[in-house]
């Protein structure tokens, strides 16, 4: 990792700039297979599992007896783990549900506001050297909540046309069997579009690699709905002296082994921390069974040595991390002070991982800088918030002269007289 002492303002933009692929070229592939899948269906499905998969699916559906097999595969002690973090996950997502009050704006006139369902999600799951499991707890929980009435799930195959055994398990725990076998962009794609097998989607869930993420955006542009931009993942950690080098280097490596183009930093409020941090890492990441992926992510990540809380903060704000751990004695100013992060690990002994798996909150979360503008996926994401209005005699006399005036103002006739009809009526009762 690289180490900055004391960086200038003006060079902090640069500095925290993301490792970054050529989006043209990818949007390019991308859009190639977009096509295909709208215009070949489920033969493109089969044919990219083939191309990038090495698998050879012969059904794309995921058979009930395929997901009865998989329950059986599943070790004992890793169900009970993943049934804790479905119980952690549903709690806090249960939580979120809008309770409906009904508030009287003038007397007669009485509004509210009241969650529906999105009735058809489409879920993305990765595969791939880490079959994510645990996105499956994430994203399917609050769409059961919310009362979805249709969830499909689609994940790439293992070579032999497969799905981990762990990502049924959970799908099924949670109450979802139409799963697919198809990753990538066709998968994006399919649920999109819809094929002959699998039917589109109103709205789309779920991380993965730069070619998900750019079909993901691209499928915007048709009028599919997405939870947010989500590519690599991130984390930035701040530290004093109050901090565990050990933790912080665990926790820096927890997010580095994801992948190559992952970025992780490390900013120091104490100078001797950059040295003890390097040796931890490097000690932590040789029994790493994937410190090859995690030295990659390591070549563009950075600590960074500031002289005090404040340009800490702003570091924080200006790149907006998906992760954030603050392993600070005064933990209440940062938390006050932070504006832009996709979710927040208070303290030493509150690492990234837990939310990730089972602590409860959600670990779909914004990435790239998106953190300034999006929050992570929650209940909220999978409904849609429909206003009412309803209006007494009383109610329409009270605001009916307001209503015309300002009608009238915006030469809007028609309005006014929506209003003046009414008015007429009540007063020749």
């Amino acid at each position: 990792m690289q180490a900055i002492k004391y960086p200038n303002a003006k060079d902090l933009e640069k500095l925290l700039k993301r490792p970054s692929a050529d989006f043209f070229v990818i949007e390019k592939t991308v859009q190639e297979i977009l096509n295909e899948v709208k215009k070949n269906g489920d033969a493109a499905l089969k044919k990219y599992a083939l191309k990038f998969d090495k698998a050879n699916v012969k059904e794309l559906r995921v058979t009930d007896k395929e997901i009865k097999e998989a329950v059986v595969l599943v070790d004992k002690k890793l169900k009970q783990a993943i049934e804790t973090a479905h119980r952690n996950i549903k709690k806090f997502h249960q939580a979120q549900e809008l309770k409906t009050k009904k508030i009287e704006t003038t007397k007669g006139v009485v509004c509210w506001r009241a969650s529906k369902a999105i009735q058809k999600v489409g879920l993305y799951i990765p595969g791939g050297s880490a079959p994510l499991f645990s996105t499956v707890l994430m994203l399917t929980a609050p769409a059961k909540i919310a009362g979805c009435s249709r969830i499909v799930l689609c994940t790439p195959p293992d070579k032999q046309g497969k799905i981990h055994p762990a990502i049924l398990f959970a799908a099924q725990l949670c109450g979802v069997h139409e799963i697919y076998k198809t990753g990538g962009a066709q998968a994006i794609a399919a649920m999109a579009y819809g094929t002959k097998t699998i039917s589109k989607v109103d709205k789309i869930f779920g991380p993965g690699n730069q070619y998900v993420t750019v079909a993901k955006q691209v499928i915007q542009k048709d009028g599919v709905a997405i939870d947010m931009p989500a590519g690599p993942s991130e984390v930035l950690i701040v530290g004093d002296e109050s901090c565990e080098p050990s933790f912080v280097a665990a926790d820096l490596l927890s997010q580095a082994e994801h992948g190559p183009d992952s970025q992780v930093i490390f900013v120091a409020l104490k100078e001797n921390l950059i040295t003890k941090v390097k040796e931890e890492v490097a000690h932590q990441m040789k029994s790493l069974p994937r410190r090859d992926i995690a030295a990659q992510a390591l070549q563009h990540s950075k600590i960074i040595l500031v002289k005090n809380k404040q340009e800490a903060v702003d570091i924080i704000n200006l790149y907006a991390p998906e992760h954030l751990i603050l392993a600070v004695k005064d933990e209440t100013y940062f938390v006050k002070q932070v504006m832009n992060a996709g979710s927040v690990f208070i303290g030493n002994y509150t690492p990234e991982s837990a939310g990730d798996y089972g602590s409860g909150t959600n670990h779909t979360l914004p990435t790239n800088g998106y953190a300034r503008v999006y929050g992570g996926v929650s209940l909220d994401s999978f409904v849609k918030k429909i206003t009412y209005q309803k209006i007494s005699p009383k109610g329409i006399k009270n605001i009916g002269g307001a209503i015309e005036t300002m009608a009238a103002a915006e030469n809007l006739s028609a309005h006014q007289n929506a209003v003046s009809i009414r008015l007429k009526k009540i007063k020749n009762r």
